[in-house]
């Protein structure tokens, strides 16, 4: 079941990119057993970053709020990378419990997109985003 649903935010992310000064690929993760009570430290050991980290929690809607909203202005190319994103968010709510999303660190931002499958586990979608 687990594998089912890493490959399914595979496919749905493959070949999108994150949008800020610099643009990256998502990454999929898979945690095993490690839904029971993330707190930030456990993320940071996760994650390998120092446990001084700052930590911010949005809403996953928040995150994609300039990527899964077609606008006026946008040619072809990009409305079909809305419909894209769009695919993705519904593939994360169709397929992880309690979606939580975090950005670690100021400047160069790691993005965590994290759920609970229903086996248990931690799965979901890790990105950079370059705010300056």
């Amino acid at each position: 079941m687990t594998n089912e649903i890493t490959e399914k935010l595979k496919q749905s992310c493959a070949g999108l990119l994150m949008m800020s000064e610099s643009e990256y690929p998502f990454e999929v993760f898979l945690w095993t057993s490690q839904a029971n009570g993330l707190t930030t430290q456990k993320l940071l050991q996760l994650t390998n970053h120092p446990q001084e980290s700052p930590v911010e929690e949005v809403a996953l809607d928040d995150l994609f709020r300039n990527c899964a909203y077609e606008k006026e202005w946008h040619d072809e190319q990009q409305k079909q990378n809305v419909k894209k994103f769009q695919t993705l968010v519904q593939t994360l709510k169709n397929n992880l419990n309690e979606i939580k999303v975090y950005r670690i660190g100021t400047i160069n931002i790691d993005i965590y997109i994290i759920g609970k499958t229903s086996s248990g586990d931690l799965a979901g979608l890790s990105t950079k985003v370059v705010e300056t």
